[in-house]
């Protein structure tokens, strides 16, 4: 098996983090700058990718900058954005990374117990209802709502990995997975539309939101996605692998090698990561 934290891309954001742990600004909509090349987030995300857990010692400084901006110690240098809670969507999006590396992380934890009684309320009676979700935010975060990331988006859904229970897992799924306004970074609509074409930038966007979903561990979430799992069956080369063609390199996805100077590389690359949506979804 390839270990790709041995790989130069690794070794570059290793060299790129701060003293404090962070990359400098926080949230992946941040524009890098000539002095910034990687925000905090993308580079938790693609060490992520890489192989890196919380016993790295990069990730481990990553993660205590991180619970001290949860505790208010400090505080993440983003130009807080027009049209939403700022300070309730960075609490929202630090704990999402850190339970990415550490399910058992208390502070972390407290925010998603938050969510997760907004959501419950949200699909208690069977279906969605905005203004449940809305109303439980006034009571667990102790304010008036303001603007929050809706329930069918990408923090959102990530924080509740491993938190929808039977109560409510087939309203929630089937909310999610047919929303044509769900929102993942990449990625907008109703994930049962499948892509075009596979080996496309669209079909490599589709599954980095697919594995949103592969982070979640519930049975009635794998059974609705088995139709992914056959639609990258179907799509195997000759050779037993799959490949997504050179237009996929983004820089956090791919590559994984060093570089894709021969197409065998390329497609070790695209495998490794399809093998490991395919296990999850199992």
């Amino acid at each position: 098996m390839t270990n790709y934290k041995e790989t130069k891309w690794a070794e570059r954001i290793v060299e790129l983090q701060k003293d404090n742990g962070s990359w400098g600004y926080f949230h992946s909509l941040s524009i890098p700058t000539l002095q910034q090349h990687i925000t905090t987030e993308q580079a938790l995300k693609r060490l992520r990718i890489l192989g890196f857990t919380k016993d790295d010692a990069v990730i481990e400084k990553a993660i205590s900058y991180m619970q001290d901006c949860l505790l208010g110690k400090k505080i993440t240098p983003d130009r807080r954005e027009k049209g939403l809670d700022w300070d309730i969507f960075t609490e929202l999006m630090l704990a999402v990374r850190i339970r990415q590396f550490d399910r058992d992380d208390v502070l972390a934890g407290d925010v998603a117990k938050k969510w997760r009684e907004a959501v419950v309320a949200a699909f208690r009676a069977g279906k969605y209802n905005a203004e449940e979700y809305h109303s439980a935010f006034n009571k667990t975060l102790k304010q008036k709502y303001g603007r929050i990331a809706g329930v069918d988006t990408y923090y959102p859904i990530l924080l509740m990995a491993e938190e929808i229970d039977e109560s409510i897992e087939k309203a929630y799924y089937d909310y999610i997975f047919d929303s044509c306004t769900a929102y993942y970074y990449g990625f907008t609509g109703a994930i049962t539309r499948l892509p075009n074409e596979f080996s496309s930038k669209e079909a490599s966007r589709y599954l980095a939101a697919i594995e949103v979903f592969c982070e979640h561990k519930n049975e009635y979430c794998k059974d609705r996605l088995k139709f992914v799992v056959k639609w990258l069956n179907r799509n195997k080369n000759e050779n037993g692998k799959w490949d997504m063609g050179a237009t996929v390199k983004d820089g956090v996805y791919f590559p994984l090698s060093d570089s894709w100077r021969t197409s065998e590389l390329r497609e070790n690359d695209c495998t490794y990561r399809i093998e490991k949506i395919i296990s999850a979804l199992e």
